[in-house]
């Protein structure tokens, strides 16, 4: 059953101009002029705001000297995974943020697109920078193929563990694969990364579930330690009336669409609203408009100063005409034989902060209005996918669904290690590295040792 009404098709080269990365790569000339400008901090802020601490300064010197396979090499010492986060990280709030430039009142160094330069160089002319380490006869699981537990496999072959990773999905990459917006990167690209993981003797079973076609008493069994990077899952139900019928969809099932089939083939409403107002959302709207639907609303209850997403994300959605409905709830989805043909909707206002300080948004009788549209996403966080451990002994569970860990980020149970999405309830893409990453040093630390 259709949409009531879709967004007329494009042209081809129209799908691929509107969904063109946002930061190009760089030109030769272009990489060597930008990384002129670094004037190499010895106490360098931006290293100390990476969550993988990759030594800014020191790669960027390397491109200048023209050493691209060095600076690469710089980059996937401490980030793996550097060719995605050159592309996706946050970087103005996070290296670039912190950059000293800002302090003179200058551009801050693109330090993002010099990073995505130098490991571009590297995939393009299949540069094999490092090797696996002597085997040590040990061997560890991963469960899951996103970025935490590519970066625990990484380090972990470094050193020379047998490392085998378990996924569901059909291509390995987790959310770089099918959960970032296709303008900020391809799955095409997430995929080419993965092989840096492979080149270490990592082995990939994918389309295997973890307690349907492999149990954990498996993994316990036959590995010496188990690793969990199984991120979230899809969006939460909004518990709305009409939130079943054809035209109401998640924002990771939207996205996932735009990233596995050709931009011609994703359905899009010719009017669309979107519930929520963090990062996720902002994909949606984006990605939305992109496609070609006429008209985008975003639905939020509370205020602009209270949205999560980051203020370049909105700067973003705004630059492609989405109409944003600030102190806004969604009541109820409404629909004719069964098919989304609109969004009632209530204006609210902020009541008294709570303990947290956080303010409920409060709705105003006689404020109804109704949206004409015919696909309503979801866009109000990600379910945890964590009941299948609930089998393992020891290992505890949050009361949000998230995995309780220790310092070393081990579970209850000795034998478990998690990290990423499925511990911290959902951060950016380099901050899952560098706990995959943390992990496997506490996973390491904790099989050096002999085990009865």
């Amino acid at each position: 059953m259709p949409l009531r009404e879709t967004a007329p098709k494009l042209l081809p080269e129209q799908y691929e101009k509107n969904f063109a990365e946002i930061a190009p790569a760089m030109t030769k000339r272009q990489a060597a002029i930008e990384a002129s400008r670094c004037l190499y901090c010895f106490d360098a802020p931006c290293t100390i705001a990476c969550p993988t601490h990759i030594d800014v300064p020191a790669f960027i010197q390397k491109i200048s000297t023209g050493n691209l396979r060095g600076s690469a090499r710089e980059i996937l010492s401490a980030n793996i995974l550097g060719h995605s986060c050159g592309r996706v990280c946050p970087t103005e709030v996070l290296c670039e943020g912190a950059c000293v430039m800002h302090e003179k009142g200058e551009l801050p160094i693109e330090i993002g697109r010099l990073q995505r330069y130098a490991v571009d160089h590297v995939l393009a002319n299949h540069i094999q920078l490092f090797q696996p380490g002597a085997p040590n006869g040990k061997r560890v699981a991963c469960i899951g193929s996103g970025p935490a537990s590519l970066a625990c496999a990484a380090e972990l072959a470094k050193w020379g563990y047998e490392v085998t990773i378990f996924d569901r999905n059909e291509f390995p990459g987790g959310l770089n694969t099918y959960g970032i917006a296709a303008y900020k990167t391809r799955a095409a690209d997430s995929i080419r990364e993965v092989d840096l993981i492979r080149q270490l003797g990592v082995k990939f079973q994918q389309g295997v579930e973890i307690g349907r076609d492999v149990i954990l008493e498996t993994l316990e069994r036959e590995f010496g330690a188990v690793f969990i990077g199984v991120g979230l899952g899809e969006t939460w139900d909004l518990r709305l009336p009409g939130e079943n019928l054809r035209g109401v969809f998640g924002a990771i099932e939207f996205i996932e669409k735009t990233k596995v089939q050709p931009l011609h083939e994703v359905e899009v409403g010719l009017r669309v609203a979107c519930i929520g107002a963090g990062n996720t959302a902002i994909d949606v709207v984006t990605a939305a408009r992109r496609l070609g639907a006429q008209t985008v609303n975003l639905i939020y209850r509370r205020g602009e100063p209270e949205m999560s997403a980051f203020a370049y994300e909105y700067q973003l959605a705004k630059q492609d005409g989405v109409t944003f409905h600030w102190h806004t709830q969604p009541v109820r989805v409404l629909g004719i034989n069964g098919i989304v043909t609109g969004l009632e909707c209530v204006r609210t206002r902020l009541g008294p902060p709570d303990e947290k300080g956080r303010r409920a948004a409060v709705p105003l009788p006689g404020t109804e209005f109704t949206l004409d549209v015919e696909m309503v996403v979801r866009a109000v966080g990600q379910k945890p996918v964590t009941e299948f451990l609930r089998s393992v002994k020891g290992l505890g569970l949050n009361e949000n669904g998230t995995v309780k860990i220790n310092e070393n980020h081990q579970t209850g149970h000795a034998k478990f290690f998690a990290a990423g999405d499925c511990t911290n309830g959902g951060k950016e893409v380099v901050d899952a590295v560098a706990e995959g990453m943390a992990a496997a040093r506490g996973l390491d630390e904790w099989l050096k040792w002999p085990r009865a």
